[in-house]
């Protein structure tokens, strides 16, 4: 049975553009060597936004050697790219932009949630690019909630959307560079859980709302982060409350990490240059 490496939790909460309220809960500068192939993951929310007509987010902006996944739990993000990627996603659907060689992108809360305002929550997860990949073309995959693959764990215990990756045979729709499960699972109060995964991969617990206990006592609770050992191939846990859970699940790249903003490479001039191409226009226009 994988034991607990650490509990991470967030170190404050800071504002995305007006639109996204976040808890940074790692990044590329902090435990990115522990969590390959991940790099950053913001949750936003919960919030609350009163109804308006104006618009709400982030304006346009570049990426370059990763890719981003947008999971919507409430409200709604409209997204468009410089790939001639782009749509609106509202509750249960995921987007995964593909920057890779560089896109210019922007991210916006959709134009019918602005007008009725309400609840807003979301993660937003970096996902590294091996370096064979890393200046591969942009891309965009829209995923709808319908598209998402939901199954059911034994004895009414709960459920798991299968956003990347495969559980019980069941195989996500999203597009990788490399081998990752993220799943979506729900758990019911009481009821207990235990999943399979392959020895070496990195393995993280995010839970949104809810708490859990592990099968060595520590309690994992709302908006704090289980990382596992990479040894051992089952993990476990009991819902001690009606909780929701986001797995990441990974091998891990071992390749060199360099970040600054929004580009991160496996050199220093590597991101040198992406400034350089971002600012001559190379990444393209909205």
């Amino acid at each position: 049975m994988k034991k607990l490496s650490f509990i991470q939790r967030s170190r404050g909460s800071h504002w995305v553009g007006d639109g996204f309220p976040v808890r940074t809960l790692f990044s590329y500068n902090d435990i990115a060597d522990k969590i390959s192939p991940f790099l950053l993951m913001d949750y936003a929310g919960p919030a609350e936004f009163p109804p308006t007509s104006a618009r709400r987010g982030v304006g346009e902006h570049p990426h370059r050697g990763f890719e981003t996944v947008t999971i919507v739990y409430e409200g709604e993000v409209e997204h468009r790219d410089s790939s001639g990627g782009g749509g609106r996603i509202g509750p249960g659907d995921v987007q995964w932009m593909t920057a890779g060689a560089g896109v210019v992108h922007e991210e916006f809360h959709g134009r019918d949630y602005a007008s009725r305002g309400g609840p807003f929550e979301m993660i937003q997860l970096w996902v590294n690019l091996p370096k064979k990949n890393k200046m591969t073309p942009g891309k965009y995959q829209a995923i709808e909630t319908a598209q998402i693959p939901k199954v059911d764990l034994p004895q009414s215990a709960g459920s798991v959307r299968v956003i990347a990756g495969e559980y019980q045979g069941n195989k996500g729709p999203s597009s990788t560079f490399s081998p990752i499960n993220v799943w979506d699972i729900q758990i019911q109060t009481g009821a207990g859980a235990q999943f399979e995964t392959t020895e070496g991969y990195t393995t993280a617990l995010f839970v949104l709302r809810g708490r859990i206990t592990l099968p060595s006592g520590e309690t994992i609770k709302t908006a704090e982060m289980a990382v596992l050992e990479t040894q051992g191939t089952q993990f476990a846990f009991k819902a001690e409350e009606a909780t929701q859970i986001l797995l990441l699940n990974g091998l891990p790249l071992n390749e060199p990490i360099v970040g600054y903003g929004p580009f991160v490479m496996n050199t220093e001039e590597e991101v040198r240059q992406a400034f350089v191409d971002y600012e001559n226009g190379r990444m393209g226009t909205l």
